[in-house]
């Protein structure tokens, strides 16, 4: 919570501004909360699988993604279970890279990212598509190789671009949304005005009400490395992880790769996914039941 609650006169003086940029930061705050108290609709389950592989049999590889094949699997489980499923390749999307703005002050990156605005001719699929398809999803399942000894590119790229999902609102001027130094007087009001009992009040983390699931394959070591990475960044998202939620599915360094796709498809791994699944559904459905989750996390700041 806020150690004292400001008058407007006093967050004037504290942060610099007038009182109708005051007013343009309370208005966002209120859109901010509206937002993230939002319930969804439906008791049906929707599940997204996100597919990191650059691999495709109609290409030069001219075969399968063995990660892209498990989380297919593991969507099957997840409409047996019920739950209404969408696989996304991201190599069939556009997705232009993070310009990092988010480092110069948490409020020069927005939701929608600013870089590449919406419905104009500089958006690009994350932001015209895939964005929408996040917030619409309550549970993700995350599928990547490991490309030496870490993700994929494309999935890099994709979770770069989630930093918008991560804390980052409306711009305060939308004409001009890379305006710094109004930018940072923003972030100035967050962090005076927050309170941790309010969600959304301060920097919002849209994953929050989200579950995860993880499948990596690799033919050599790294598989643990990347899921690593993979979970630490997406749990500071606020993604929730059940137990059990992550696979890792590798052949030996000792047999050629063309050897890997019998042993990452066999019952062992299939029995594995079938279980993981199980586990994501279930959280998700806790979720749900819950209906908005306010995880503890100081939103302050971001």
């Amino acid at each position: 919570m806020p150690s004292k609650k400001y008058t407007d006169q006093e967050l004037m003086k504290l942060i610099g501004l007038d009182q109708k940029t005051l007013n343009r930061f309370k208005e966002i705050q209120k859109n901010t909360i509206k937002e993230a108290n939002r319930k969804k609709a439906g008791k049906t389950i929707k599940v997204l699988g996100i597919s990191g592989s650059a691999r495709d049999e109609f290409d030069t590889a001219q075969e399968k993604s063995n990660s892209e094949t498990l989380l297919e699997s593991a969507l099957r489980y997840c409409q047996k279970l019920g739950a209404k499923t969408e696989l996304i390749l991201l190599r069939n999307y556009k997705i232009e890279h993070c310009k990092a703005c988010y480092s110069t002050v948490n409020t020069q990156c927005h939701f929608y990212c600013s870089c590449y605005p919406k419905g104009t001719p500089q958006g690009d699929d994350m932001t015209n598509v895939l964005y929408d398809k996040i917030l619409a999803a309550d549970a993700i399942i995350f599928a990547t190789p490991v490309n030496n000894f870490k993700m994929s590119t494309l999935m890099a790229a994709f979770l770069d671009r989630c930093i918008s999902l991560d804390g980052s609102l409306e711009p305060a001027n939308p004409k001009v949304p890379k305006d710094r130094e109004l930018n940072i007087k923003h972030a100035k009001f967050v962090n005076l005005t927050a309170d941790n009992d309010i969600f959304g009040s301060g920097f919002l983390k849209r994953f929050a009400n989200k579950v995860g699931g993880l499948i990596v394959t690799g033919h050599e070591a790294g598989a643990s490395l990347t899921i690593s990475s993979l979970f630490m960044t997406l749990n500071h998202f606020g993604l929730l992880f059940p137990p059990f939620s992550n696979i890792y599915a590798m052949s030996s360094v000792c047999l050629q790769t063309y050897k890997d796709k019998a042993i990452i498809i066999s019952k062992c791994y299939d029995e594995e996914i079938n279980l993981m699944t199980k586990n994501i559904i279930l959280a998700a459905q806790l979720v749900k039941n819950l209906g908005v989750a306010a995880w503890k996390t100081d939103y302050h700041f971001n």
